[in-house]
């Protein structure tokens, strides 16, 4: 059966996450997994068993999506052009598939990452624009970008990050390493765009990351708290949880 990998963008604004939630074996919420197996399986004409898309990131309920890696088998050889034109036209309006390659058929589009980026939007503005609300995170209070600045580099480097990982963390160890922690100022849409790198992420961490950094860019944490936050291990102590409006898989990346 041959394999395919298909890179994903969609907007997380009306899924309950990209991971099929099931009860009784009846999905019970509308899901990025769950739109794309009901395409795959169409365009395959239905076998049996059923064709099963494994996800790279498991993205929460309302995150968005410009690079997920997905890879799926088929059962029977088809033109990746096809498959690409075969699977747009079969799926919602909020998900698309920008590429499709066929891959050797030990590619796992999960267990064969190397590192991923995500990207955080947030809007400075002293109202939530009713146009950004789903894609942005806000933050109205007054921010001293330059603070944020100094603080992004305590991210970087191997480190146990247990307190930026939210309750429901199910990883054997909280120990990641970030390789790319930075930010942009987007004056013109009163934003600020985060980036980070890293091997792999915990369950909210970036989420939790940016939130810190808000607070001490608000002036509510000392500069280097995050020094300290990684020192204590204690989820409580980081507080804050940025939106999942404003989070983006920007990209995967594979050796």
């Amino acid at each position: 059966m041959p394999r395919y990998k298909a890179i994903v963008s969609y907007d997380g604004s009306n899924f309950f996450g990209f991971q099929v939630q099931t009860k009784n074996g009846v999905e019970r919420q509308r899901t990025v997994q769950g739109e794309l197996n009901k395409a795959v399986n169409q365009m395959a004409k239905n076998p049996t068993p059923a064709i099963k898309v494994v996800g790279a990131s498991r993205t929460d309920t309302g995150v968005h999506a410009f690079g997920q890696v997905v890879h799926f088998d088929l059962p029977f050889d088809i033109n990746v052009i096809g498959v690409r034109k075969g699977l747009n036209t079969l799926l919602p309006k909020d998900i698309i598939i920008q590429s499709v390659d066929q891959v050797a058929n030990d590619f796992h589009a999960r267990f064969n990452t190397h590192a991923k980026r995500y990207v955080y939007r947030v809007s400075t503005q002293d109202f939530t624009d009713p146009f950004k609300r789903f894609y942005t995170g806000h933050f109205q209070w007054q921010l001293d970008v330059e603070r944020i600045k100094i603080a992004l580099p305590d991210l970087l480097g191997e480190h146990d990050f247990a307190s930026f990982a939210a309750s429901g963390n199910q990883t054997i160890t909280t120990i990641r390493t970030i390789t790319r922690a930075d930010l942009k100022v987007n004056n013109d849409e009163q934003e600020l765009v985060f980036t980070f790198e890293g091997n792999a992420f915990l369950y909210n961490q970036i989420r939790i990351m940016v939130g810190v950094l808000l607070e001490i860019g608000n002036g509510r944490r000392d500069v280097h708290d995050i020094i300290r936050l990684i020192a204590v291990k204690d989820r409580e102590q980081a507080r804050f949880t940025a939106p999942a409006s404003g989070l983006y898989l920007d990209e995967i990346y594979y050796d």
